[in-house]
């Protein structure tokens, strides 16, 4: 619309425009072009969503099958970060869990490399989980008590393994057993299946 009275604001806002470099008006065009692309595409934003909502799927099948499988053996679940955590907090109801603190205390010191660190654990740990009237003593027999004892005078990275066997193998015929029985892992089995049965049916 073209406006020939002096003032006019149509007027003023023709001759701004065309003070300004032709480049300047196509950058201006495409972006406009561009946005409004984006603007049609509601798909976009559907598919992030869709993608999220499948991994996050994946990760629930997955610990899902993690939690089944802990019943299979006591090794399927220490190796799983999460069954470890949930045989501790089932251990803390029993006011026992300084046996699987024990046996990761155990675990992590074997990876240790320097010498003069691998002493001073051992007597930390001996200290606290295994001599007689330790803060949180765990249960074995005297002679394997002695034993460990011994084994401090040369500490290397096996001087626990007999009173750490002794300690899993309480643990495998006596705790987990009352773990997998639990009313909390019994609700978790519970969840577990469902989700499968669930999964299983939108497929």
């Amino acid at each position: 619309m073209s406006c020939w009275l002096p003032g006019c604001p149509a007027l003023s806002m023709c001759r701004g425009l065309a003070t300004l470099p032709i480049t300047c008006l196509e950058r201006a065009k495409d972006l406009k072009t561009r946005l409004g692309i984006l603007l049609h595409k509601p798909e976009l934003g559907h598919r992030i969503g869709t993608s999220s909502k499948l991994q996050l799927g994946s990760r629930q099948r997955d610990s899902s099958r993690e939690v089944l499988e802990w019943r299979e053996s006591f090794d399927q679940l220490l190796k799983s970060k999460s069954g470890v955590t949930a045989f501790h907090t089932f251990l803390k109801t029993e006011f026992s869990e300084e046996n699987l603190d024990f046996w990761l205390a155990c675990e992590d010191f074997k990876k240790t490399r320097s010498k003069t660190k691998l002493a001073s654990k051992a007597n930390r740990i001996f200290e606290e989980f295994v001599q007689s009237e330790a803060p949180r003593e765990v249960n074995i027999d005297h002679e394997t008590r002695e034993i460990t004892r011994k084994n401090l005078s040369g500490a290397t990275s096996a001087c626990f393994n007999e009173a750490q066997a002794k300690t899993r193998t309480l643990m495998e015929k006596d705790s987990y057993p009352r773990f997998l029985k639990s009313a909390s892992y019994q609700d978790m089995t519970k969840q577990a299946t469902s989700r499968g049965i669930s999964k299983r049916s939108h497929t």
